[in-house]
């Protein structure tokens, strides 16, 4: 289905004019048709006017007016007539009929009115649809949307669960495809979305893991879903867009908005995160420590301050090391007497 721009129909103030006076004219020719009936006892006039009066404003319902980033698709008789893109009043064939089949559909996006909502789907797999009957009606909006599923859990490459949301920002490109081509294109980019952030989070793990691919070209690297929010993110663009374009949609970006570890192992995982910062913690405390002995030690005997044996040096090590890396201030013993 390619779309179809009607730019030849901007014409809605001179038919409404037109078709005003012809009212206008109708309403007089009842009223002077009425009073000459009895007159000239001819009521031809009288049921001529009288007709036009009745079937006068079925010519109104052709109009009809387009604003900024607005667009209607006309069908007549089922048969795509094209779409309305440009500002302007307009008028079209009377018995065209607008076509929206996601005009009702709310699926917490920045344009949608939510009010009376009413949940589909079975468990957590289900989607809430909000139903306005005073929003758009049949146009389609073609601003910039930002389309929220919510978190969703969701197994890393490591088979732990993380819980992810992602915010989608899109747009309508080609009306026809939207209409036509899916049966819902807000429903299509929602499950089209869930479908790409589990393909893609999939193959990352939450943390920095080894001997993980995540590039598939069989070399490990250091991906991963914290540290690689940016190529993450952009995968899951070019993954929904690639799923998307038969639908006349664009994708414009795709961030995450939430990220952290299932609450079944949030606890677990947090120690892990904390006995990893504290062996960092203490190898940098120990290469430190072991650096400071050294260097008191090359110190002593560089300025031949006093004699040390084999003894007397591991002695002195210990009780640096013991002041150097404990996790309390020590408690100094003076000792007066000799060492041995």
């Amino acid at each position: 289905m390619t779309e179809k721009i009607l730019t030849t129909k901007n014409n809605g103030m001179p038919v409404l004019l037109v078709n005003l006076l012809v009212l206008l004219a109708a309403i007089a020719g009842v009223v002077f048709g009425a009073l000459r009936w009895d007159e000239t006892d001819n009521p031809v006039l009288f049921f001529i006017s009288l007709v036009v009066l009745c079937v006068g404003w079925i010519p109104l319902l052709g109009l009809k007016i387009i604003r900024p980033q607005e667009a209607l698709v006309l069908t007549l008789f089922g048969k795509y007539e094209g779409t309305l893109r440009d500002t302007g009043f307009y008028w079209v064939n009377p018995f065209c009929s607008a076509i929206n089949p996601a005009a009702d559909t709310t699926l917490g996006q920045s344009s949608d009115v939510k009010k009376h909502g009413v949940k589909v789907g079975v468990a957590e797999d289900s989607v809430t649809m909000n139903l306005d009957t005073s929003g758009m009606g049949k146009k389609l909006s073609l601003k910039v949307m930002t389309l929220s599923n919510g978190q969703q859990k969701i197994n890393d490459c490591l088979g732990n669960p993380v819980e992810i949301g992602i915010a989608v920002t899109w747009r309508i490109v080609d009306t026809a495809k939207a209409v036509f081509n899916v049966d819902n294109y807000k429903e299509y980019l929602s499950l089209q979305c869930d479908s790409a952030l589990r393909n893609v989070v999939r193959i990352y793990p939450y943390d920095v893991a080894p001997n993980v691919d995540t590039t598939g070209d069989g070399v490990a690297d250091d991906g991963s879903l914290r540290g690689s929010s940016e190529v993450v993110a952009a995968r899951i663009r070019d993954e929904i867009q690639q799923r998307v374009t038969e639908a006349g949609l664009e994708i414009l970006e795709a961030r995450i908005t939430y990220l952290a570890y299932a609450p079944e192992i949030a606890a677990v995982m947090l120690q892990r995160q904390q006995a990893s910062a504290i062996i960092d913690a203490r190898k940098m405390i120990v290469e430190g420590a072991v650096g400071m002995v050294e260097m008191a030690l090359e110190r002593l005997e560089e300025n031949q301050t006093v004699e040390l044996d084999s003894e007397r040096k591991a002695a002195m090590v210990s009780n640096l090391l013991v002041v150097l890396c404990g996790n309390r201030d020590a408690q100094p013993i003076v000792n007066s007497g000799s060492l041995y």
